[in-house]
């Protein structure tokens, strides 16, 4: 088992891949540093191999693809995951390896949107979705992380083996996040320095695209983790327009003893069943959440005292 091993997902970075290794290997001489090539068609695989780092492959496109494998593979007491695109300077990694080894974290997140963000990056509606993203996940999970989307973070071994991808791109670090927030895992922050790509290089996230994608799962997951908030809010909003269409149909009735809108009240009938199903829906999944948080409670006990044995 590695002491701290490096993460590096990559797709065509032949410009920064042997800058991004070579200056992980300098500020962790004891780590193992992994590129995960995702099908590149230029020279990062060479590239990378002769700056030293360990070369390994996913072909199934997409960073969640790449993140799955490498969390099946890779055993080290701590994971540095970081972007070879180079815009995360290493020199923050061994705080965030301590924090990890010393300090207990499950999830460090290297937090750019404290620092220099704002002004490095040149593609204003990433800012905004970034924003965006942040204040959603805060509001419906009811926690206060600096920095959702960042591609710097570290995670403990606990953390890597019990994390289920379900995502297959960019998505994954809200994934990552919103797990780590809901099973109460001890979450660090670590203000980093963010520069803007190199000229000649390219994003490979697409603004609307894989904004969509984000928004999406963040609701999909709060369904899944919070089912009683969130079927309980469709419960509320499906009971106010029930009640809404009644109050006429009442108010006639009262004034002329006669019903004169029966279609509207057949509406308001179904409305009102289906505000019940939805609560009695939050119910049902909100107990089997439950269980699902026992069941992880435990397997985070086995593979701690399985990192445990083997130090």
């Amino acid at each position: 088992m590695d002491k701290v091993a490096v993460l590096i997902p990559c797709y065509n970075e032949e410009k920064t891949i042997a800058k991004v290794v070579a200056d992980a290997r300098a500020a962790l001489p004891e780590a193992v540093v992994y590129v995960y090539d995702n099908n590149s068609t230029d020279r990062t695989v060479e590239l990378a191999a002769k700056a030293g780092a360990v070369i390994r492959y996913e072909y199934m496109q997409g960073k969640g693809n790449v993140i799955r494998r490498m969390f099946r593979e890779i055993e080290a007491e701590c994971y540095i995951i970081v972007d070879g695109d180079d815009t995360y300077p290493m020199e923050y990694a061994r705080e965030m390896a301590d924090k990890v080894l010393l300090h207990n974290a499950d999830m460090v997140v290297g937090d750019r949107l404290s620092s220099t963000y704002f002004t490095e990056n040149k593609r204003p509606f990433h800012n905004f979705g970034n924003t965006i993203v942040r204040s959603s996940i805060n509001s419906l999970f009811h926690c206060d992380i600096k920095d959702i989307m960042t591609g710097y973070r570290a995670f403990s071994y606990g953390f890597v083996k019990t994390f289920p991808v379900l995502s297959t791109g960019f998505e994954i670090e809200t994934e990552m996040t919103i797990h780590a927030v809901y099973n109460k895992m001890q979450i660090e922050n670590v203000i980093v320095d963010y520069r803007d790509r190199p000229e000649g290089s390219k994003s490979k996230l697409n603004t609307f695209s894989d904004g969509f994608k984000v928004l999406h799962t963040i609701l999909k997951l709060y369904r899944d983790y919070k089912p009683m908030e969130f079927f309980g809010l469709c419960a509320a909003v499906l009971a106010v327009v029930a009640v809404a269409l009644f109050i006429p149909i009442l108010i006639a009735y009262v004034e002329t003893g006669l019903v004169l809108r029966f279609p509207t009240l057949f509406v308001c009938g179904f409305i009102g069943l289906a505000a019940i199903q939805s609560l009695f829906t939050g119910l049902i999944l909100s107990n089997m959440a439950i269980r699902n948080r026992r069941d992880f409670e435990y397997r985070l006990t086995l593979v701690t005292r399985k990192v445990n044995h083997v130090e």
